[in-house]
């Protein structure tokens, strides 16, 4: 560790501690050379999720960007707030669980965990997102989701 006052890199640890969580580690240290005192804190770092995206691309898993898609198909509809944070942590979850080792996970499978966890929430916030995600190209495609919602919904019953 490089002092910050003189720039030796001799140095020793006059103290350890953990924080309550057991997450950092702090640690005093001392100069060898100027005997200045200064603390360094010692954490996890792990590897970041990745999205692969539909054209082979990988990007930072980024949660707030999930979840204007998802406001976005929530918009005017009678979800609250609280429903939506704790479904974006679910998908979130879901989405480590999956990527495993690699870290890596596809913009497909996060979709079709928020096409499933908003059928759950609400139908019409599930037609407007499939129908993003889906890509849909025509009106024929956007009444066969809805048919297919119907579908379902008659075998619940």
């Amino acid at each position: 560790m490089r002092c910050p006052h003189c720039g030796s890199i001799e140095d020793r640890v006059i103290e350890s501690r953990q924080n309550t969580t057991g997450t950092v580690i702090r640690r005093r240290r001392e100069c060898g050379v100027c005997s200045y005192r200064f603390t360094s804190y010692e954490h996890i770092e792990e590897k970041p999720l990745k999205v692969i995206k539909r054209d082979g691309r990988r990007e930072p898993f980024d949660l707030r960007k999930l979840e204007l898609g998802i406001q976005k198909s929530l918009e005017k509809r009678p979800v609250s707030q609280q429903v939506v944070e704790e479904m974006l942590h679910e998908i979130e979850d879901g989405a480590v669980l999956k990527a495993k080792n690699n870290r890596e996970i596809s913009t497909e499978e996060i979709g079709e965990m928020v096409l499933e966890k908003l059928y759950d929430i609400d139908r019409v916030a599930y037609v407007r997102f499939a129908s993003v995600y889906r890509m849909f190209d025509n009106v024929e495609e956007f009444l066969l989701a809805i048919e297919e919602l119907a579908h379902q919904e008659i075998k619940k019953t």
